[in-house]
């Protein structure tokens, strides 16, 4: 079992957050974030850059606890 700290259960709600948002892009073409910052353009993007660093510390989680491995 691997211990998840702060940062990856935060990293996990993000990401859901991310997944919610392009869904309703994709069935009710609905922007979340956008409505939310009230299409602030420099708003959104950071909200976008943090979703993605969750992201890519969600992937360093895999390998961290093994879940994937590279050795044979």
């Amino acid at each position: 079992m691997c211990k998840l700290n702060i940062f990856d259960k935060l990293s996990f709600l993000l990401v859901l957050i991310g997944s919610l948002n392009w869904g309703t892009i994709g069935l009710l073409d609905f922007n979340i974030v956008n409505f939310f910052c009230m299409g602030i353009p420099i708003l959104e993007r950071i909200i976008y850059v943090i979703v993605c660093a969750a992201a890519l510390n969600l992937v360093s989680l895999l390998f961290r606890c093994n879940i994937i491995s590279f050795d044979n």
